[in-house]
């Protein structure tokens, strides 16, 4: 099977992940899907359970396309939180080589 190459696109996170924002975190990975992806979460102040959730099937999505879906930057509250609620993102975070 041949390999295609796809362009690496960035998705920066809002600083409040929260109920409200959900949806608009949903519609925009549906955007994006296609396309290997790389996570900014570093300007993340809060973020709630439902975010973390649609940002954990977009990533399950991604592994099943044989896509990229990375973490490139994650903010101390985005990691704690994450700790917090029992997520484990290690596995997602970009390896420096």
């Amino acid at each position: 099977m041949a390999s295609k190459k796809t362009a690496r696109k960035t998705l920066s996170l809002a600083p409040v992940l929260d109920l409200n924002e959900a949806t608009t975190l949903h519609e925009k990975l549906l955007g994006l899907k296609g396309s290997d992806l790389t996570i900014d979460a570093s300007a993340v102040e809060r973020v709630g359970t439902l975010c973390v959730q649609v940002l954990m099937a977009g990533a399950k999505t991604w592994e099943e396309e044989h896509l990229s879906f990375t973490f490139s930057k994650v903010s101390d509250a985005f990691e704690k939180t994450t700790q917090l609620i029992g997520v484990d993102i290690d596995h997602l975070m970009a390896k420096e080589i």
